[in-house]
């Protein structure tokens, strides 16, 4: 998996926290890439939940 760091203060990343069960801001948002249907590439981010400190995930679209 390729990892980059996202820093954009000015846009918060928000994904779903299972503990919390309510959308939450990421802490550290990281972009990678998952393997998806057909061999191809997915957008995701993975950061932690501000509040519990538990890993957060959000798919994003298809790279084209």
């Amino acid at each position: 998996m390729a990892e980059n760091k996202i820093k954009k203060e000015d846009e918060a990343v928000k994904g779903y926290c299972v503990k919390c069960k309510e959308k939450r801001e990421m802490e550290n948002p990281t972009e990678v890439s998952m393997k998806g249907k057909g061999g191809k590439k997915r957008a995701a981010m993975t950061g932690t939940c501000v509040k519990c400190g538990t890993k957060m995930f959000r798919i994003m679209g298809l790279k084209k």
